[in-house]
């Protein structure tokens, strides 16, 4: 039986959480993440148009508007996906190999 309300199941004799909760109280705005990506998203300011394609679907929830309304991945917490890149419909998002 799953209590929904603690996010535990019983398995046998234990108790544990269900995938994919964290359980610290903290944030994940606290953990930067992107230190280990191979690929990197670069926007061209001139082709986007600021539909917000790229915000709705990236998975980390790393791209942000900017004042002029365009939009651009912090890339303290992009993991390199490509979505963003995949999906913009005018192609104005190019992953390119990270440097060190």
């Amino acid at each position: 039986m799953i209590d929904f309300e603690n996010l535990k199941v019983k398995v046998g004799d234990k108790e544990i959480t269900i995938g994919a909760v964290l359980e610290s109280n903290g944030s994940t705005s606290n953990l930067k993440t992107g230190a280990w990506r191979s690929m990197r998203p670069v926007t061209d300011f001139e082709k986007c148009t600021g539909c917000g394609i790229c915000w709705s679907l990236c998975p980390e929830g790393c791209i942000k508007k900017g004042d002029d309304g365009k939009f651009e991945a912090d890339l303290d917490y992009c993991k390199g996906c490509g979505i963003c890149a995949n999906e913009c419909p005018v192609k104005a998002i190019t992953m390119v190999m990270e440097e060190k």
